[in-house]
């Protein structure tokens, strides 16, 4: 069985302001750094205007910092976009593509986000792309094919175990107070695992993170899932120890 080391993924989304970001940050990285060695890795994706506060404040510590976006273009007559390179300039090593908010807020199709995603790989980052169904998907019985559709659309060419993070968040399950459940996640990731085979290099290495209201009290059983190998955190990652308690979940 391939060792595949635990991401934790604090998604701030649209909240905090530069004082509860360096704040929360901070807070973190001491964590980090009085814990030793751990079983996984921490990363946290503020705003766009708290990266670069965020990104200084964090710089000497094993706390990563990644976006919650970026462009498909390095630069240009673009305007209110973010490009890749500007993420890295930053301090970012990740940056997340496709969430469900991106493909129903702004009508992100699967095209654009691998074009993202191989615009991140370029300029260095590693891309969480996300996948996931609706609901009405999941009821209807189509849930694997949605994914097996926005996996087979949305990562590029050229992907790797080591450029690309697959992140699972059923849509009907973020910032819901629904979870699936530990048998749905498994064989929603084994399936994932599965189509992952000819679209990234070495993918039984590839990590694939579940998100989707996850919380302190259900981190533990959910982290223990075959091929559960971290988590998407949102409205959790926000509180310091909510999102410390998810990532020592991790064994």
């Amino acid at each position: 069985m391939t060792e595949r080391r635990k991401l934790i993924a604090g998604n701030w989304k649209m909240n905090g302001l530069k004082a509860d970001g360096l704040a929360l940050a901070s807070d973190l990285a001491g964590r980090l750094k009085g814990a030793g060695a751990v079983p996984f890795d921490l990363l946290v994706c503020p705003p766009f205007p708290l990266l670069f506060p965020v990104g200084e404040a964090i710089a000497d510590s094993a706390l990563a910092l990644g976006g919650q976006d970026c462009a498909a273009k390095t630069s240009g007559a673009h305007t209110g976009d973010v490009a890749p390179t500007m993420l890295t300039d930053a301090g970012c090593r990740y940056v997340i593509l496709g969430h469900s908010e991106r493909r129903a807020d702004h009508g992100e199709g699967d095209a654009l986000i691998a074009a993202k995603a191989a615009a991140a790989h370029k300029a260095g980052l590693i891309a969480i792309v996300c996948v996931g169904e609706t609901e009405a998907q999941r009821d209807a019985g189509q849930a694997d094919a949605v994914v097996s559709g926005q996996l087979a659309g949305s990562i590029p060419e050229g992907a790797t175990a080591a450029n690309t993070v697959i992140a699972y968040e059923p849509v009907w399950a973020i910032g819901t107070g629904k979870t699936a459940t530990a048998g749905d996640v498994k064989a929603m990731h084994a399936h994932i695992r599965a189509e992952l085979d000819g679209k990234i290099a070495e993918p039984a290495k590839t990590q694939i993170l579940y998100g989707g209201s996850v919380k302190p009290g259900n981190a533990a059983e959910l982290m223990a899932v075959e091929n559960v190998d971290g988590a998407l955190v949102g409205g959790a990652a926000l509180k310091a120890d909510d999102f410390w308690a998810i990532a020592t979940s991790c064994r």
